[in-house]
């Protein structure tokens, strides 16, 4: 291999290697190549080449680093080369419209990787075909490249982010003209395109010419400008804003979040928040936090509470590094810090957020049959609650936000109201002007939100507990095991599909009743006439939701990203039914019911959630 020089031993991996070499322009990832080679490093090598990232409908998720299974610059061409060339086929406009790329602040010195070099490769590619390019000159949260597709009508979008993965970690996120993430079939025909593209264009690896061409623009200042215009039509107490008294505090988590959350809170005249100064700076070391999700709690808020506790803060708002999620968390009267959890988040906006369309419309029911909210089917159903009472449309989709950015854009096409969509892992689409989670203009609408419940000598907590006294309480308890072993997920599921022999379902779980099961891996739903699934079924996933006579629901499903067996939780109440402890009692029953009968982790060696 390479000019008869040094060989693995194997030949598929020589010939993988001696391609990546071929092709490889980065000085550092190369070398590291070569290196592996010399010491016949065989597990790094087949570490590095046994497989190449798949391209999915999240796009591309890895660690930065060397060869076919990592993020890096050859690899990013690649991609490029293969989206440009799909949306090639697609779009006969292409060259009139052009693409838009935003990127993150990851970085890995080790392979020369970064998000905006990543970023600047993407755009001399798609250059080098003719092809217009948005190209933002700084960070930006990601919700500001699906707002730029749909703001200058582009074909196209490309974020370079890993959100909240550990910091080695980067990826290639994908939307398509509609504003919303890619769904099936693009992945499938993207990733078809890449594999015929693998060889770097004669133009791909000269950034500094595609940085000089006529077809880069910078949109950063007219977008920034346009996105705080287009969030104040969901600031609807601006007076009160300004002189609210209401102390908060935000963390940008060492991410992209700190000036755009700043300037939100301007664009609604709200107070600036309290910034935490160790974490407001973006750094990809990441380095006062274990994890850089807030979804993990206490542990990434604990420079957040000692700053409220300083400033006499009430209020916690942090973002994930790439700014598109939003965690909250109040100070209770004990002095102790709730952090709520997505679904009592979604609970919390989406209620308000109806509020305030009331108030818009001044009361006029003749529109309120054009309105949607959405939520994934693993979130809570609260807000299928409060639509039955007041009259508006609530529908499920599958998870993730690709799914409910695509029927928002549906509707809207319909000429129908999406108000709101969320899901439970703390992701907010409160203004359809992004269709997807957008953890900015979140900010800036939970911002006024306290502001107006103080002026009403009110907080979060006592809000959240009049909406579950009004429509019914909805408490949910979601967590997951570890198994790195697919035939053990996969015969946990097949159990399950075939309990008391063939093809039968469990009709009760250690003393629970099953009233329903729907099976999105194969299509069944023994809620429908036909016993067939309405949401798409997906054969690559495991997914099964078992409802339960006393109002329990829970689902039970792989990650697509992570070696996760997942469930998720909730029990309905009532409105009425205000005995707080004994649903709880009640779910905690049912969730051992549902680890020790269904998930079986002795049996099956699965680990429980790290504490």
């Amino acid at each position: 291999m390479e000019n008869g020089k040094e060989s693995t031993g194997d030949s598929r991996l020589d010939l993988a290697v001696t391609q990546w070499l071929q092709y490889d322009k980065n000085p550092k990832t190369a070398a590291a190549v070569r290196s592996m080679v010399k010491d016949k490093a065989m597990s790094e090598l087949q570490k590095c080449f046994g497989a190449r990232m798949e391209f999915g409908t999240a796009g591309l998720r890895a660690a930065m680093g060397p060869g076919v299974s990592c993020m890096n610059d050859l690899t990013i061409i690649q991609t490029t080369q293969g989206f440009c060339a799909y949306l090639e086929q697609c779009f006969t406009d292409l060259k009139q419209r052009g693409v838009v790329i935003g990127f993150d602040a990851r970085a890995h010195p080790p392979s020369g990787g970064s998000s905006k070099r990543f970023a600047c490769l993407a755009a001399s590619v798609f250059i080098s075909r003719g092809v217009p390019v948005y190209l933002f000159s700084d960070i930006t949260p990601t919700p500001y490249v699906p707002f730029t597709v749909s703001h200058l009508g582009l074909c196209a979008g490309v974020m370079v982010t890993a959100s909240h993965n550990p910091k080695q970690d980067n990826g290639y996120k994908v939307y398509w003209a509609n504003g919303a993430q890619i769904i099936p079939p693009h992945d499938k025909g993207i990733a078809a395109a890449i594999e015929q593209n693998l060889e770097p264009w004669p133009k791909s690896w000269d950034t500094d010419g595609a940085l000089q061409s006529s077809l880069l623009n910078d949109p950063y200042q007219d977008i920034h400008r346009e996105y705080c215009k287009t969030i104040q039509q969901h600031c609807f107490h601006r007076e009160l804003n300004k002189n609210s008294e209401v102390k908060i505090v935000h963390t940008s988590v060492h991410g992209v979040g700190h000036i755009f959350v700043q300037a939100a809170f301007k664009a609604f005249d709200l107070h600036p928040p309290y910034a935490v100064e160790e974490q407001k700076d973006p750094d990809p070391e990441f380095p006062t936090v274990k994890y850089p999700n807030p979804e993990e709690g206490e542990g990434v808020l604990t420079l957040s509470f000692a700053l409220a506790d300083k400033e006499g803060a009430t209020v916690i708002l942090a973002n994930d590094p790439d700014a598109d999620r939003l965690a909250i968390a109040e100070k209770q009267e004990s002095g102790q810090w709730r952090v709520f959890s997505g679904n009592e988040l979604g609970a919390l906006l989406g209620w308000w957020i109806f509020q305030c369309w009331k108030l818009q419309k001044g009361e006029g029911k003749a529109s309120i049959k054009d309105v949607y909210m959405l939520s994934s089917t693993v979130s809570s159903k609260i807000l299928r609650a409060i639509a039955v009472k007041e009259g508006f449309h609530f529908e499920e989709t599958l998870t993730g936000f690709k799914w409910m950015g695509n029927r928002a854009r549906e509707l809207m096409d319909q000429g129908k109201t999406v108000l709101f969509a969320f899901e439970e892992a703390i992701g907010y689409m409160c203004s359809p002007a992004v269709l997807d989670k957008d953890g900015v203009s979140a900010a800036a609408i939970a911002g006024e939100f306290v502001s107006y419940l103080a002026s009403k000598k009110k907080t979060l907590s006592n809000q959240l507990r009049s909406i579950y006294e009004e429509y019914g309480y909805h408490i949910s308890k979601n967590s997951y095991f570890i198994c790195h072993n697919q035939d053990t997920i996969k015969q946990m599921f097949e159990r399950l599909r075939n309990y008391a022999g063939e093809n039968s379902y469990p009709k009760d779980c250690g003393g629970f009743a099953i009233t329903a099961v729907r099976d999105l891996t194969t299509g069944y739903d023994s809620n429908q006439p036909d016993n067939k699934a309405i949401l798409p079924t997906s054969k690559s996933s495991q997914m099964i939701t078992f409802t339960f006579a006393n109002g329990g629901v829970a689902t039970i499903r792989t990650s697509g990203t992570e070696p996760k067996i997942k469930y998720y939780t909730e029990l309905c109440a009532a409105p009425g039914n205000s005995d707080l402890n004994q649903l709880k009692t009640e779910l905690d029953n049912l969730v051992d019911a549902i680890v020790e009968h269904f998930y079986q982790p002795e049996k099956n060696n699965l680990t429980p959630r790290p504490e």
